[in-house]
């Protein structure tokens, strides 16, 4: 079978972080390991994304062509991939000869088969800096859930997709100056000449709920969009009189995949390759994606490959993750909240960090990397269960088996048992990464390995090699655990190459790329009399006190990043009559006692004096106080609010707090007594 696979095309104005590593990175290349160990025709394409207004004010800011500005950070893209063990079978550009030609293309189609109108609309205007604003650097409240701080094309909070020019008091992300609307000249790609077909095609797809709930509530609202821009800087539109207007980057960046495609046929050699890939139906096409772009993947690409007079792929599969946080926020380079690459890969390795996102994989909720759960997959789960299991047998084997491996026949009942518990795991795997499912994948290999451990300690090897008449017993057991290794191994290879490769050098299993096959490999025989090498530890121990280095590097890293930024003050709301204003009755509290909510990674639960009574406050400020920090602390509440229930507990009140940013601190009330009016 032929397998195309893309993960999105990262944007090359800035470092990627691990929160892009776990949503269409490492689920990627593990499942293309995965299918290049089922002998099918697996071809991975990726590239830099690196066009677009963003690319020119960032370049600006840095006093560089937007040319020099991409080109440098492609090179750190491509260099991370490649610590990462990524197995990308071709890693492009858009800047790449080519990729102009085949967007203008789909560009005319569209245009000549009537899909994309030309129309003078009102986009946002920055008077302060003479300039059209590009949506990424506009920021406001999103109108779809009200949250204050959306970005200019989609909410982070509630995952809406909209245009710029629909956000409530827009304002400059660089600046904060509010922006006004002005006409311009741009071109519309009618999308909602597509929304029926698109909802034929989307009833044949058997994706995850949370892909395929979200894009069919999408198409239903499917309108013209823009797909131009004013910039010199991106793919020119193929029309006569448009200087000064460039196609949209969310427009060209997936033809990308195409163009990156097309780059890799040349290479080989063979420049019309591409198309058995792009224009064969027979070919499963799977696009690795974040769930923040689900809307161009699954609707709008669709859309435009719809309207091409050429036949291309549809994609058949579209495993969008959800978002990967880092110790309870997003991951952010530009307030200071991420993991700096370089630094990390001098203490800690690919395979590390590869296990430790795909134990965690964001598959159908948000989940988190921390320090601590590092620290605990490293050395409880990959140390203490894998890499103990390898090297006690190992170990062993090369000390009483005259390092080589022993027979495995006449086996016992409990040796039948542990290796038909390897043959159900390494099904269970390979059903695992064929449906996307990294976690349980993961989940699995320590089940192996921890299976193993127990069937070592079970079997008692070290008693019976001080008897002769138990010796073949011993010989037995430890051929059973290194044929569970072999397998080990096996499961692991897609998520952690470089081990499984170090663990089958070190059971004498030699390898050729003939040999790579995840059937073959399951059913082998690890030849009697093998000679071992010397084992080595596959993991080394990390320390506690490392990771409170770490912990305490991010604080610091944080706190200079934010001290350094421009704050950027949210406007003031519209006004109110006063008279709603005497109706707050703001009490001052004093807090008796704090503790956490079970199973909220955000709430406090609070027992508040007000004087006149003790009141129970639920707040969501655990991620910037401690429980004991709190006590004896005076505070302002809000006290004639309705009860509200949170998690399961009635809050009689709201503590008022302070935010910009990110940021929040508690309302200090001064030396008042508890039950004073504040007013």
């Amino acid at each position: 079978m032929k397998i195309l696979i893309t993960s999105a095309l990262p944007y090359a104005n800035g470092p990627l972080h691990f929160g892009h590593m776990a949503g269409a990175y490492l689920p990627g290349d593990c499942y293309a390991r995965f299918q290049r160990l089922q002998n099918n025709d697996v071809l991975y394409i990726c590239g830099s994304d690196e066009y677009g207004v963003a690319i020119t004010m960032s370049a600006d800011l840095a006093g560089r062509s937007p040319k020099e500005h991409v080109d440098i950070f492609h090179a750190k893209i491509k260099e991370l991939f490649q610590k990462l063990n990524f197995s990308f079978d071709h890693y492009s550009r858009t800047t790449c000869d080519g990729h102009n030609e085949i967007v203008q293309q789909f560009f005319t189609d569209l245009y000549d088969n009537g899909y994309i109108e030309e129309k003078i609309t009102d986009q946002l205007y920055s008077e302060a800096d003479s300039k059209f604003l590009a949506d990424r650097y506009v920021v406001g409240t999103c109108p779809k859930c009200r949250f204050e701080n959306a970005r200019g094309d989609e909410c982070p909070e509630c995952g809406a997709s909209y245009d710029a020019t629909d956000l409530i008091n827009p304002r400059s992300k660089l600046t904060g100056s509010t922006l006004v609307l002005q006409p311009t000249q741009h071109w519309f790609l009618k999308l909602e000449l597509f929304k029926d077909r698109l909802l034929e095609w989307l009833e044949s797809k058997q994706w995850k709920p949370n892909v395929i709930n979200f894009i069919k509530g999408y198409v239903n609202e499917l309108h013209a969009r823009s797909i131009t821009r004013d910039s010199s800087w991106g793919v020119p539109i193929p029309l006569a009189n448009t200087d000064g207007k460039v196609l949209y980057v969310w427009f060209d960046a997936p033809i990308g995949y195409i163009s990156a495609t097309m780059e890799w046929a040349k290479q080989q050699g063979k420049p019309e390759l591409w198309k058995d890939y792009w224009q064969d139906p027979d070919v499963k096409l799977v696009q690795f994606i974040g769930k923040d772009n689900i809307p161009f993947h699954a609707a709008i690409f669709p859309a435009m490959v719809m309207g091409q007079n050429s036949s291309y792929k549809l994609v058949d599969e579209l495993p969008a993750n959800e978002f990967f946080k880092f110790e309870g926020k997003q991951f952010s380079k530009s307030e200071g909240w991420y993991i700096d690459l370089d630094d990390f890969f001098e203490r800690y390795t690919a395979d590390q960090i590869r296990y430790a996102i795909a134990a965690n994989a964001p598959e159908t909720s948000d989940t988190e990397f921390t320090w601590k759960d590092f620290l605990m997959r490293c050395n409880t789960e990959l140390l203490g269960k894998y890499g103990n299991f390898a090297n006690r047998t190992l170990v062993f084997a090369k000390a009483h088996c005259q390092g080589k491996i022993p027979p495995q026949i006449k086996l016992e009942s409990i040796d039948e048992a542990f290796c038909k518990t390897i043959d159900r795991i390494v099904a269970e795997s390979a059903d695992s990464y064929a449906h996307f499912k990294l976690r349980h994948a993961s989940q699995l290999i320590m089940e192996l390995a921890h299976a193993g451990n127990v069937y070592f300690d079970a079997k008692h090897p070290w008693k019976d090699v001080k008897d002769e008449a138990t010796r073949a017993r011993m010989e037995r057991t430890i051929a059973c655990c290194i044929h569970s290794l072999k397998a080990l191994a096996l499961i692991s290879y897609p998520i952690m190459p470089d081990t499984a490769l170090k663990l089958w050098s070190m059971i004498g299993f030699e390898l050729s790329s003939n040999d790579m096959n995840w059937q073959k490999i399951a059913d082998s025989k690890l030849p009697e009399g093998t000679d071992l090498p010397p084992p080595k530890l596959l993991f080394e121990k990390i320390e506690p006190s490392q990771i409170e280095l770490e912990m305490e590097k991010l604080h610091k890293q944080y706190a200079s990043v934010q001290k350094a930024l421009p704050k950027q003050i949210p406007p003031v709301k519209a006004a109110i009559d006063f008279a709603k204003w005497q109706q707050l009755d703001l009490r001052i509290g004093v807090i008796l006692a704090a503790e956490p909510v079970e199973k909220s990674k955000k709430l406090l639960k609070l027992l508040v004096d007000i004087g006149s009574e003790k009141r129970t406050i639920v707040s969501g400020i655990k991620a910037f106080y401690r429980s004991e920090e709190l006590v004896g602390r005076k505070i302002i509440i809000v006290a004639n609010l309705p009860p509200a229930t949170l998690m399961g507990i009635e809050s009689q009140g709201m503590v008022l707090t302070s935010s910009i940013e990110g940021r929040l601190e508690l309302l200090s009330a001064g030396d008042m007594p508890a039950g004073s009016i504040v007013s």
